[in-house]
């Protein structure tokens, strides 16, 4: 060991020296990750989802509530905490390194959340609405001290009104109080565990999506269904306000790049038919959307409530085509539908990517491999990243997540408790009603291989007379009950394909997985708790030959009724390596134009 002397006059400055000045930690920074996407850099509270984040139903006047909240962590039963431990990056989960946090929430605890807001000036409204673009799982909210209500659901958007809270003073306080027993729950959960490995991932709680106040008048816009008609050539709107007791008047408008194509009047909760002759059809190659603005007026015409909005004429189908086999028909043609399992998980972010241009991203990576489909897997994304697939022209087939014994059954389905069985289907109705009116979604999967599979045949029939614009695919893989609009498979490296019927399509919903390592972009550098039942390749020449090699039976399966496929999958995620992009986005393993040939054979 060596010691180094100091001459005394230095010891006697030294000590002299008044200590330095400590600077004052920051308010928010990004803990670290294995890995982060590029995004990441931009984010900050300031800049954290500045989006409106509901695109087809726009108001005017709305106030973001992004950015630094404080949060604090109990136990379940300590009740509102008295401090609070830091802040918290909104809408980052607080599992996530962007939150600034990145502490998982045990199932005995509660996460806690406070901000205030302050009103604008210019706003004349009679109400406010508070809005959640999700919350997972239990959410309890109060506004300066009152009590709105508790909203039970992962993965859809509530709306509370808080005028009747609202103080004398302009600043308002807001609280959360937040309950997440992520997989230890029965409630439906997608992949998140507290013990992530393998298929299983690192859990989402609390906030994880856009929190933003807007002013509504004492009667206003609730909510909107669209449901487009090809073959009628018209488009029918139900719009739904706040008080049912009493009868509003509509006013329609159907725009094409600023020109009125189309306009009509009716009455609130009633449907309203407009006309939309020799529609421009919506398709991944085509992706044509109408502009639609919706106006609630008095009995003088005046306008009391106004959104902006949007609609895809298009229409999904099972029909018979010319080689004897059912297809999937789009607009009335039978299309291939083609595409990689969508997991919507990032390194940084989590559930939460790090901005809309990541959302969009993936999109637009999606399409450029020559995919015209992606299967969102057990998760549920924000509007914006449907809205891009209605702009850029992505299928979308939406899986609802999954919840309790998240095993795989053969043979028998489960009995659920009648608890279980309730919340899943409210957030099940949720799912549909909350994203109905987007061209893009185009099936709703209810099961994933046997996952929490109950009463199949019940919930498909329901499920087919609550949205009959929809195919329903009642369980992707492993137990089929016969039901619904789709026969779908798993096969792993597969390809392969279940038997053609006279009614239903015959769709592989998982194939593929082939695997490669690439270093400097994993999450995890030791593997030996990633998936098993994957093929790793050694370079990316041998994974693009891998790859290739099963789109050669793929197209004989397609000559033999094969209706569509499902390549597993998008991303790497977090131990997974099967990505077609690494986790953290900055490699597509893959030369693009090669994909884009292998791709386009399936669509002669």
């Amino acid at each position: 060991m060596f010691k180094y002397l100091l001459p005394s006059a230095f010891l006697f400055l030294f000590a002299c020296q008044p200590p330095a000045e400590q600077e004052a930690p920051p308010e928010w920074q990004p803990q670290s990750a294995p890995i982060m996407t590029r995004w990441a850099a931009d984010v900050s509270p300031n800049t954290a989802y500045q989006e409106y984040p509901r695109p087809q139903m726009v108001r005017e006047q709305w106030l973001n509530l992004n950015g630094l909240w404080e949060y604090a962590i109990t136990d379940k039963d300590g009740g509102m905490p008295n401090e609070y431990q830091g802040n918290i990056l909104v809408p980052f989960p607080i599992e996530s390194a962007l939150s600034g946090v990145k502490q998982m929430v045990q199932p005995h605890q509660k996460l806690w959340y406070r901000t205030t807001f302050t009103i604008p000036e210019d706003w004349s409204a009679e109400s406010l609405l508070l809005h959640f673009g999700a919350v997972d799982w239990e959410a309890t909210v109060y506004i300066n001290g009152q009590n709105l209500g508790t909203h039970r659901g992962g993965y859809d958007p509530f709306t509370l009104e808080i005028q009747q809270a609202a103080s004398a003073e302009n600043e308002h306080e807001i609280i959360v109080e937040v309950w997440d027993p992520t997989d230890e729950g029965k409630q439906p959960t997608g992949k998140q565990t507290l013990n992530p490995r393998g298929i299983w991932y690192t859990p989402t709680t609390g906030i994880w999506q856009t929190v933003w106040v807007e002013p509504v008048p004492t009667s206003y816009i609730e909510q909107i269904r669209l449901i487009p008609n090809i073959d009628e050539e018209k488009l029918t709107v139900a719009v739904q306000t706040n008080d049912e007791s009493t009868m509003s008047n509509v006013r329609l408008t159907a725009l094409d790049g600023g020109q009125e194509v189309a306009t009509q009047e009716g009455s609130d909760n009633l449907p309203i038919g407009l006309s939309i002759t020799s529609p421009k059809l919506w398709s991944p190659d085509s992706p044509f959307l109408y502009d639609l603005t919706v106006e609630l007026t008095d009995a003088d015409g005046n306008v009391v409530d106004k959104i902006e909005s949007y609609f895809g004429m298009r229409k999904i189908s099972v029909e018979k085509a010319d080689d004897g086999y059912n297809r999937l028909f789009l607009n009335n043609e039978p299309l291939f539908q083609l595409g990689p399992l969508d997991q919507g998980f990032w390194p940084d972010g989590l559930y939460t990517a790090p901005s809309d241009a990541a959302l969009k991203y993936d999109v637009e990576a999606t399409k450029q491999m020559g995919f015209n489909m992606a299967r969102k897997h057990v998760k549920v994304e924000p509007a914006r990243w449907y809205y891009w697939c209605d702009k850029l022209g992505l299928l979308v087939w939406q899986d609802m997540p999954s919840g309790e014994e998240r095993v795989r059954r053969d043979g028998e389905e489960i009995q659920r408790t009648s608890e279980s069985a309730e919340q899943f289907e409210t957030e099940l109705t949720e799912l549909i009603d909350d994203f109905y009116n987007h061209p893009s979604i185009v099936m709703w999967v209810i099961f994933n291989e046997g996952w929490g599979q109950y009463e199949t045949a019940r919930l498909t029939e329901w499920a087919k007379e609550y949205d009959s614009t929809r195919l329903i695919n009642p369980a992707s893989g492993w137990l089929d009950m016969g039901v619904g609009d789709v026969n779908d498979m798993h096969k792993y490296p597969g390809p392969g394909m279940p038997e053609v019927e006279d009614v239903r399509v015959a769709v592989l919903g998982e194939f593929g997985g082939q695997a490669l390592v690439v270093p400097d972009h994993l999450w995890v550098t030791d593997l030996s708790k990633a998936p098993t039942h994957f093929k790793t390749s050694t370079s990316a020449d041998s994974l693009l030959m891998a790859y290739s090699s099963l789109y050669v039976p793929l197209d004989s399966l397609k000559k033999q009724g094969l209706a569509a496929a499902v390549y597993t999958q998008t991303t790497d995620v977090e131990s997974e390596v099967n990505g077609l992009m690494t986790y953290d986005r900055a490699v597509i393993k893959m030369d693009l134009d090669t994909l884009q040939l292998i791709h386009e054979k399936l669509y002669d």
